[in-house]
């Protein structure tokens, strides 16, 4: 059910978009305000996330660990596994950062007849995600191409590179293939896995259905239906130099596209996107292992009044006297 409601409302906001795009009165709305508001929650929502996080207290070194920690200087200790420098910490998230090395080590276990507990390797994830993200990092820079000009050379040549293998007119952008094959993998997997399944939420669904629609929408425009690219360049420029404007020209397949990245922008820090950024201020990853170096006292500890056994003893001196209970104070 969440699963299916999540595609209902997806297509209902991509229904909405395409009929509002279509009748001129909403077409500012869909074209220039919803974009704008999108964008401000965006970035309010970032904000209010990364200070939450950022004024959260972490008191102790709680990092993540896979390998030996540095200790007598005749102990090989693992430099990146558990890493006990800054440098160490910052080539261990480049790592994460850049290709997902913790989903990579990730195994799965099965409960097989017997019964008998097997683990196993679970790559297709790894691939699959590294894919899916790599793919969408190059496609938002080929987009710079529509809000900047003049257009950057390293735009130009990472479009390039990522055209490089010709099929017709247009060019077939590799990343448009990988991205889509890459979610519909990540979608069959929360299907076909009873576990992954078991746990699915509805926001888990939504946020799959949402970027199949956006990058569904998109290889619409740039292989079946012609748009005209001047005219969404217009748009695009405007909305970047804050003067909006949305040309005749624009169908409403290209304000269906803007609309859903504008629910996708305006949902992100609110949902488990947000782990994009969250990754940065994770103590489990962001902090070097040296507890058996330094000592790390809890900064917030503050004084408490106690009440110790004596004077416990002697507030309740008689009671325990008169039940035979032995003191340590006669």
């Amino acid at each position: 059910m969440n699963a299916l409601w999540s595609l209902i409302v997806v297509l209902l906001l991509a229904a909405l978009a395409l009929a509002g795009g279509s009748m001129e009165a909403s077409r500012t709305l869909f074209g220039v305000l919803l974009p704008y508001a999108a964008l401000l929650i965006f970035l309010a929502g970032v904000a209010y996330k990364v200070a939450k996080w950022a004024f959260s207290p972490v008191p102790f070194r709680i990092p993540t660990t896979a390998g030996q920690q540095k200790t007598l200087p005749w102990i090989k200790y693992g430099y990146l596994e558990n890493p006990f420098t800054a440098v160490g910490v910052v080539l261990r998230m480049a790592l994460e950062v850049l290709l997902f090395r913790s989903l990579f080590r990730n195994t799965k276990a099965e409960l097989r007849q017997g019964p008998q507990l097997v683990y196993g390797e679970n790559k297709w994830l790894w691939a699959a995600a590294l894919a899916f993200h790599w793919s969408f990092l190059i496609i938002l820079i080929r987009h710079l191409r529509f809000f900047l000009e003049p257009v950057p050379a390293l735009v130009n040549m990472i479009a390039a590179a990522d055209g490089f293998f010709q099929i017709g007119a247009p060019v077939l952008y590799a990343t448009d293939v990988v991205i889509l094959a890459a979610l519909a993998y990540l979608l069959f997997r929360r299907f076909q896995d009873s576990q992954v399944r078991y746990i699915s939420l509805f926001s888990d669904y939504f946020a799959l259905y949402l970027l199949l629609g956006l990058a569904a929408t998109g290889v619409l425009m740039r292989y079946f239906i012609r748009e005209d690219v001047v005219a969404v360049k217009q748009l695009a420029l405007g909305i970047a130099t804050l003067h909006p404007v949305v040309p005749k020209e624009v169908g409403a397949i290209v304000l269906c596209h803007l609309f859903l990245l504008s629910v996708l922008v305006a949902y992100f820090p609110f949902s488990k996107l947000m782990h994009a950024g969250g990754v940065f201020l994770s103590p489990t990853r962001n902090l070097a292992n040296n507890n058996r170096a330094s000592r790390h006292v809890n900064p917030w500890n503050y004084p408490v009044k106690t009440h110790t056994y004596a004077e416990w003893e002697e507030e309740f001196h008689d009671k325990i006297k008169a039940a035979g209970l032995p003191l340590d104070k006669e």
